[in-house]
């Protein structure tokens, strides 16, 4: 259809040119006008490819026609009175002598203003349904060539998509989508995928607690890890393992897996937790276990004392079995009038009572100071800090007597103030100037055996975080006593030496 309208226009605008060409209006006042038209005309139609341009008279005689022969006759298909007595320009359809044609007509107007003629350009009706014809044909093969291409490059589109996605179908693809943020979400490790341009593709919730970030839009592994050579890592195909980086003032475990691609790497994925919570977990191990050998201790002595008094009722010596019990009793009365009276905190109660057990197995006497006072421990300062500190101490202390003759470890406790205050001191050998500096290091020990050095390094590194300080003191003349200051709300850290 939009091939007959642009013909029909076509028809129109060249019948409305002629019209109006000077040339053929004044042949019109001439003996013989067609000598002048009939080459005007010809010459436009072989232009514009019309079937024919036929000019006539206000009676319709042609001065010109593609049939030199008709020129003179009356022209035929009867659709001309619109333009020679209403004076339009308009498109019509008609039969004439060449047979059907869709035909552009416009009247002549001459130099008084009237009708004197028209023009009439036409398109065989055959010729139009052939161009038609011709362009859907064309049209055809260049959607078929686009479809050919269309499918062609769906099958190589779908070869790589099924390639990229590892032979996976898109409903397995959604499916494991959603499995992966399940599981990212379910785990306590940060990840973080990052590209190899160094960019975050991917971090999990865990990640962005950890790190303090709420997006990862934009950021890049050295705005998170600023001390992770990204590049390094690429260049060397180096792999991190258990590696302590400090990130959102934490000290985290980090481990790196490469993504590769085609043997190349393309990216990697690092897992990290807080070493805070595994030391706390691995202190917590630590002191349950030491508290149970504390109990077991306790319970042997006591076992001791009773096959003791057993021994001498069964030989007769009520006497000495009654100054045995009196004895131990009015040890035990005082200690328990210190302990459950004025040492409320259950914790600390639990931690005494197996650390007397253990120091009586050991012949050393544990001696509760008839001052301390302490009532319940604020909330921030969890069971476990308490559990190190004040066991490794009393436990270094003990350490420090064993094999003393009449060794003693004195403990006391106080709460007033703003510190919560912890001493524990023993009667054994002073600390040597050249080895206090280094009691708080990891692995240094002044006892040759593997796997000490520990208790006071893990010592220092719970009070710092509480933000405490530690002071030792050797005594005048013998002995020496650690104090420790908690404070009840949070004043500063650090480790003070006096001799």
């Amino acid at each position: 259809m939009d091939t007959k309208d642009e013909m029909g226009k076509r028809a129109l605008e060249t019948a409305n040119i002629v019209a109006r060409l000077p040339t053929v209006i004044n042949a019109f006042y001439i003996e013989n006008p067609e000598v002048i038209i009939q080459p005007k005309a010809e010459e436009i139609r072989r232009q514009i490819g019309a079937e024919f341009i036929v000019v006539g008279n206000s009676e319709s005689i042609r001065y010109s026609h593609s049939d030199p022969s008709k020129i003179g006759k009356q022209m035929v298909g009867g659709d001309n009175d619109r333009a020679l007595i209403n004076g339009e320009s308009y498109i019509s359809e008609a039969t004439g002598s060449l047979g059907p044609s869709l035909r552009g007509k416009a009247p002549i107007i001459g130099v008084d203003g009237e009708i004197i003629g028209l023009v009439s350009v036409g398109f065989m009706m055959e010729d139009i349904k052939s161009i038609i014809y011709n362009r859907l044909l064309k049209i055809s093969i260049a959607s078929l060539g686009v479809l050919l291409v269309g499918i062609i490059g769906g099958i190589f589109l779908t070869k790589n998509i099924r390639k990229d996605t590892m032979g996976f179908e898109p409903y397995e693809v959604s499916d494991m989508f959603r499995v992966r943020d399940a599981i990212l979400s379910s785990i306590n490790e940060g990840i973080i995928a990052v590209d190899k341009a160094g960019r975050i593709t991917l971090m999990n919730n865990s990640a962005k607690k950890l790190t303090g970030i709420n997006s990862d839009n934009d950021l890049t592994i050295g705005e998170v890890f600023p001390d992770l050579d990204r590049k390094s890592i690429f260049d060397s195909n180096k792999q991190i393992t258990n590696s302590e980086i400090v990130v959102n003032n934490r000290v985290v475990i980090v481990n790196n897996t490469p993504i590769k691609k085609d043997e190349q790497n393309v990216g990697f994925v690092i897992s990290f937790r807080d070493k805070t919570e595994m030391k706390e977990l691995v202190n917590t191990l630590s002191e349950v276990r030491k508290y149970s050998e504390d109990l077991r201790a306790q319970t042997h002595e006591y076992t001791n004392k009773l096959y003791v008094i057993s021994g001498l009722l069964q030989l007769g010596n009520y006497r000495e079995a009654i100054e045995l019990i009196q004895a131990e009793s009015k040890v035990t009365e005082n200690q328990n009038k210190i302990l459950f009276e004025q040492i409320k905190d259950s914790t600390i109660q639990a931690i005494l009572l197996g650390k007397i057990g253990l120091a009586s197995e050991n012949k050393i006497e544990l001696v509760l100071d008839e001052n301390c006072y302490l009532d319940n421990v604020p909330k921030h300062i969890q069971p476990t800090q308490l559990i190190t500190v004040i066991g490794n101490l009393i436990d270094n202390a003990i350490e420090a007597v064993r094999g003393t003759k009449q060794g003693k470890v004195i403990f006391s406790a106080t709460d007033l103030g703003n510190d919560l205050i912890f001493e524990v001191s023993n009667n054994g050998e002073p600390i040597p100037e050249v080895v206090m500096e280094k009691i708080f290091k990891k692995g240094f020990s002044t006892k040759n055996k593997e796997g000490r050095g520990y208790g006071l390094a893990i010592v220092q590194e719970t009070m710092n975080d509480l933000a405490g300080d530690i002071i030792v003191e050797n005594h005048p003349t013998n002995g020496v006593t650690f104090s420790v200051f908690i404070p009840k709300k949070s004043n500063g850290k650090g480790v003070k030496y006096y001799d």
